[in-house]
Parts: C-alpha cells; structure tokens; sequence
C-alpha cells in the first residue's frame, strides 16, 4: 500500500487538498474523499484505470460548495491498499461501491463515470435506480464491446503483459501521453499525482487486473456481469444524463459515445474534437460550466 503519509510528501499534493478517509472491506482498506456538506444531494465519482481519485480532483473542488462529493478509490488504486489476493472483478468492484455508499448512507446521487467507472458505477445505479437523481458520463461503457485497442490487447499477453504493466508502468506512462489532447495540461504535479500511487510492482497489481478484466467472450468471468448491467440500462431512462466525450480517445472513440446516445437520446450531449480520454483534464472549464447548468436545470 501507498500510505498517505508518503504519498503527500510528493509535489502533486497541492493540487489534492482533501482529507483521507478509509473503509475496511474484508482486510482491505477502500480509501475514499468525502468533501462538502453531509446532507447535501450526492456527486459520487467513479474513476478508471489506470487513474484514481485524483482524476476527479477540480470537480470536486468546483462542487463541493454546493454538493456531497464522494470519490472512491478502487481496491488496489489510488490510496487503497493494493492486495494480491483481492478479487479483481467487475462484480466486485460494483459490490464495493455497494458497500461505501451503504456506509455513507448515500441518496440522492449523481452518478459520475469515467472509463472503467461507467460499468462500475451504471452497475450500481442500475440496482439501485430509487438512489440516482441524474447520471454524467465520460468517455466510457457500460455494454459489450467486440473491439479492443491493439496496445491493450498486448497488455494481456502472458508474460509480457505483466512484465509491460507492472514491471515498467507502460500501461500508466503511455496512458498519460495518449489519453490527453493537451500535452501542456500535464505538467510534472499533475504527471506525478497520477503515477505516484503506482510506484512498484506491488503497488500497480489493479492495472493489470482490470487490463484482464474486459470480457470479450462469453467465457469471460464478468461477462455476465456486463450483460447484465447492460441489460439494466433501461432503468435509468427517466433519470437526466450529461454525456461529455473527448473524440480524439485511443480507446473509448466516438462509436461510444453514439451507443449512449443510441441508448439514452433525450441526454444532453457535448463531443470534443480537441479533447482525448482524459477529457476531464483537457477540457476541466467547459466541464464545470456544463455540469452547474446540467445540475440546476435538471431537478
């Protein structure tokens, strides 16, 4: 584990000004920002891979004047601790956020999504509809894809997947330099606060569990679980959506974004030509602006 100690000696801590709170789920502490006013309605942020709770770090700092801000950080990411032996699943990973929001005894919620966040987080929503008031999406899925970037398909290649992920970092390197459009958005704080909880072997074990958890076949262990959270999409159709999508992505490109829209067409829909994966960093401004109209026009 990365402890916060260590971790707020590095240079990128200014820029994540929040306190540190932990939930211990069977010997692993989940480690989690709970920012703004406890009885406030609810921005829960549910970051990807190979990213964490500091992807999320202007947003909240935008919003929690006005909102219950709650980020978690994924078992094995960010400032959780990072066991070997955890279950690295998709079903999991929803049960966990369960679990956080049971703790937090969270309603009225904005779903927040970004990446692997969209299955995690629409996972969740999807079983709890009476909680979420409205949903916004990044660059994500929630359903089945049949395609896979040739990159990330190497990362799962025995013995040179590991060796490329957690040996040398080169899924979180490379997705730095590829995921933003904006090269001059990621000076050296905002470089290192996405590597640093990554710092050794041990400590980036999620990156390469979630390169192995996209099922692309039925066989797959979370392709059930997929399914069924796409098969439960239709019951948020009657909650608001803001869609915001770097078109310049690698990975989640455009084709994504119009199967949201194909699937949720009354969500509001704004698509970056100039803005990549992490289209949050390249665009953080707009995304700001979006969201106070978004969550002022739709209650």
């Amino acid at each position: 584990m990365v402890s916060a100690e260590r971790v707020a000696a590095q240079d990128w801590r200014d820029l994540y000004p929040f306190e540190s709170n932990f939930l211990e789920l069977d010997g692993a502490k989940l480690h989690f920002v709970d920012e703004g006013p406890k009885d406030a309605p609810v921005l829960l942020f549910v970051h990807g891979n190979p990213t964490w709770s500091f992807y999320w770090r202007e947003l909240i700092l935008a919003f929690r004047g006005e909102f219950r801000c709650v980020a978690i950080d994924h078992i094995g990411c960010g400032l959780s601790e990072k066991p070997e032996d955890y279950p690295y699943t998709l079903a999991r990973r929803i049960e966990d956020l369960e679990s956080l929001s049971e703790h937090l005894s969270l309603d009225r919620i904005t779903m927040v999504v970004h990446d692997w966040g969209g299955a995690i987080g629409m996972g969740f929503a999807t079983r709890h509809p009476e909680k979420i008031e409205r949903n916004i999406v990044f660059n994500t899925a929630a359903f089945r894809s049949s395609s896979m970037p040739f990159s990330i398909a190497l990362c799962r290649v025995p013995g040179f997947g590991p060796l490329a992920v957690r040996g040398l970092n080169a899924f979180a390197r490379v997705a730095q330099f590829r995921a933003i459009y904006d090269r001059s958005n990621l000076i050296p704080p905002v470089s290192n606060g996405y590597l640093a909880p990554y710092d050794s072997w041990e400590n980036r074990v999620a990156i390469q569990r979630f390169v192995e958890d996209i099922p692309m076949s039925e066989s797959h262990p979370s392709y059930t679980t997929l399914l069924e959270v796409e098969n439960g999409l239709e019951r948020l159709l009657d909650k608001p959506m803001l869609i915001v999508w770097g078109d310049d992505d690698f990975c989640f490109h455009p084709e994504f974004r119009k199967e949201w829209e194909r699937r949720f067409p009354a969500a509001e829909v704004h698509a970056l030509k100039d803005a990549g994966h992490y289209v949050v960093e390249d665009a953080t401004d707009k995304i700001v602006q979006w969201m106070k109209t978004f969550l002022s026009s739709a209650k």
